[in-house]
């Protein structure tokens, strides 16, 4: 165990109601249902309304992590919500939940990692606590994707759904929750995967795109399943741990190939890997949350097991954590 002094205490997720199926999908595109399921693994995801956003996803979250776990957030004393889908430019998501909970001594700011920016925003809050500046966080992963998904590119509005899921991170420096991480990013590559605003002159071509996500599938897929199998070596050296001690492997639900691709690389079973993309779709940050809650509502997790972390996407960014399940 590293010298961490954070805990992961609690755990809550929301997802909208409204649903959008392959079935759905196949009379406002050219593609079909078993096109998408045997690319992606995705039969359905969940759309916000149009008058819901982040910061309602988010804030629902909490309440579900309250409910369910008797926890109050009142004397959380820092708020990271990590989306690239945020209210405003400014507000932040986390200045908004804050208001939403009533907390008012607490720090608020949003992450920016896309599909790795829960597991930065993990990394973060166990750096904030672990150094003694904070002693309550909550870390939200939550997006609205379907706001900045183009319907008519049908490469990758089948891909993107809505939703969000939130975790209580508290000191604790008899029982952490950390073993290590790994980060890194590869800004060259951001091209590959972007959403356009205030700029598309970064990169030496001009970039298509008017504040829609933008992806080329095939070099994500390539960078994806050539850098987190390195770095998932990364995260178990850190932590003098084998891959094989590994109880479950949570990768970011981009697209089931993917995670295939991944695990066959690493030589890690698959059966071993929690994942939130069949029902949901790739919901960016939110994928983590949505699949460990999901791996604890099925009775997947249990306490005390070897959890093994790791988002990647835009930036493109990645973010390896290795955990103690604590719930």
């Amino acid at each position: 165990m590293s010298n961490s002094k954070a805990r992961i205490t609690a755990i809550g997720s929301y997802v909208p109601k409204k649903r959008l199926t392959n079935l759905q999908l196949e009379k406002m595109v050219e593609t079909n249902d078993e096109w998408i399921v045997q690319r992606t693994g995705i039969k359905e995801r969940r759309i916000a309304n149009e008058d819901e956003f982040t910061s309602d996803i988010s804030y629902k979250a909490v309440r579900n992590l309250m409910e369910r776990f008797d926890k109050t957030v009142e004397d959380v004393d820092m708020i990271i919500v990590c989306t690239l889908t945020p209210d405003f430019k400014t507000p932040s998501v986390a200045s908004i939940v804050q208001a939403k909970l009533g907390i008012r001594n607490s720090g608020a700011i949003d992450l920016n990692a896309a599909c790795a920016g829960f597991t930065y925003g993990l990394h973060i809050a166990n750096g904030l606590i672990t150094s003694g500046l904070n002693k309550k966080i909550l870390v939200i992963g939550a997006e609205t994707l379907s706001k900045i998904t183009d319907y008519e590119d049908r490469t990758t509005c089948i891909l993107f759904g809505d939703g969000g899921g939130a975790v209580l991170v508290e000191f604790d420096d008899e029982n952490p929750s950390f073993y290590s991480s790994y980060i890194g990013s590869e800004g060259e590559k951001g091209k590959n995967l972007y959403c356009s605003n205030l700029s598309n002159h970064m990169f030496e071509e001009k970039l298509v795109g008017s504040g829609k996500i933008v992806q080329n599938g095939r070099e994500v897929y390539k960078w994806a399943v050539s850098t987190v199998p390195k770095g998932m070596k990364s995260v178990m050296a850190n932590a003098s741990i084998s891959l094989n001690d590994i109880d479950w492997f949570v990768p970011h639900s981009a697209n089931m190939r993917m995670i295939e691709s991944i695990c066959e690389k690493s030589e890690f079973p698959i059966e071993k890997t929690l994942y939130s993309l069949v029902d949901y779709g790739n919901t960016s940050s939110a994928t983590i949350p949505l699949s460990l809650d999901k791996g604890l509502s099925e009775k997947k997790l249990k306490k005390g097991e070897k959890v093994l972390l790791y988002g990647f996407g835009g930036g493109l960014a990645h973010a390896g954590l290795l955990i103690k399940w604590a719930l």
